[in-house]
């Protein structure tokens, strides 16, 4: 499995991203590959946001960048915010 980070600070109105946010979740969704993912809101900084997506496998994440209709959601987040995107490894994992 391959996580995706990425911090967001959004710079337009928050309704706006978290509504260009929710199209891109759903094009995601539809992506081989594509386990989850959560969109935060960080509880005291206001246009602060943190997406944790997982991914069957780091192939899977880089071809769904490569589809032609992903081009349209980096553009419409780009415009309402800066991310600061990473991909990272799971080493350790707890569940209640």
């Amino acid at each position: 499995m391959i996580v995706f980070v990425n911090r967001f600070t959004v710079t337009g109105p928050p309704a706006e991203f978290e509504s260009a946010f929710a199209r891109t979740s759903e094009f995601f969704g539809a992506q081989p590959g594509f386990i989850r993912h959560r969109l935060l809101k960080h509880a005291d900084e206001p246009g602060a946001y943190v997406n944790v997506a997982e991914w069957e496998d780091r192939a899977s994440f880089e071809q769904a960048l490569r589809q032609p209709g992903f081009a349209e959601h980096r553009t419409a987040l780009r415009e309402l915010s800066a991310g600061e995107p990473d991909l990272y490894t799971v080493c350790q994992e707890r569940a209640a």
